[in-house]
């Protein structure tokens, strides 16, 4: 099934099938107080505003049965691939590593680097576990979208202006055409918001198109009814994600 999404520069038109929704880093580390996000003297509560818009988006998408990836930002307990530029940057109370309110900060297995409930992955929904910010660098998310048909991306999640950015520009690079929607991804910094967006959609959609939830909500009611929806029910109180455990190491370089 095509959509078309009223967007900026122009209309963003897809087709369901070879679409994926990312949800990039909505982990507690960077949302909820306590988590690094508030160690680097970040205001988290203008993440927070994020999570409502994405949860519609959310319902929708595994109603009519897009493919959906989470992306979490984190580390191996011992580092191993945390370069120091990245380890030492900044003045943080709490670096990376370092025993925090939610577990060891930015470690992977420990509760603050894990996705809120409120956006909790279902079984079956992919995890993607990255070492930078991007969601391609030292992961197999290029892969996995190849092999899932994958060509365009409606992109949320947190920050505009970080990994939200590195992951529409790599994926701009590699020839995905990206929706970004403007109510679902965030910034601690309102200016960082207003110039992240504005320059994805920048000279005729240099990175990609922006639009808020509500215009591709709008876009894809036809596909929420019979007979295209695929789930006659969707629950915004999701348990958490009951998938096998995925493998540390990166794959080989190419």
């Amino acid at each position: 099934m095509t959509v078309v999404v009223a967007a900026d520069p122009g209309t963003f038109t897809f087709d369901l099938a070879s679409t994926a929704l990312v949800i990039i880093d909505m982990q507690r580390d960077f949302v909820e107080p306590g988590g690094f996000g508030e160690t680097l003297g970040n205001d988290v509560s203008q993440l927070r505003t994020v999570i409502e818009p994405l949860r519609e988006v959310l319902a929708a998408a595994r109603t009519v049965g897009m493919t959906i990836i989470h992306t979490r930002e984190g580390h191996r307990p011992d580092l191993s691939d945390c370069p120091l530029a990245k380890l030492n940057r900044g003045n943080p109370t709490l670096r990376i590593g370092d025993p925090g309110p939610k577990g060891r900060i930015l470690i992977r297995g420990e509760y603050g680097h894990d996705i809120i409930d409120e956006l909790a992955p279902l079984a079956g929904e992919t995890v993607i576990d990255k070492p930078g910010k991007g969601s391609f660098h030292g992961t197999d998310f290029g892969e996995r979208l190849t092999a899932a048909g994958i060509t365009s991306l409606i992109v949320t999640g947190v920050t505009t202006e970080v990994c939200v950015h590195t992951t529409v520009r790599e994926a701009n690079d590699r020839g995905y055409e990206c929706l970004v929607l403007s109510d679902c991804v965030g910034s601690y910094f309102p200016e960082f918001q207003r110039a992240g967006l504005a320059m994805i959609a920048a000279q005729g959609g240099i990175f990609g198109w922006v639009a808020p939830s509500s215009a591709f909500l709008v876009a894809l009611t036809p596909a929420l009814t019979p007979p295209y929806a695929t789930a006659t029910s969707v629950t915004t109180g999701n348990p958490p994600c009951l998938r096998a455990p995925q493998p540390l190491d990166p794959p080989p370089n190419r």
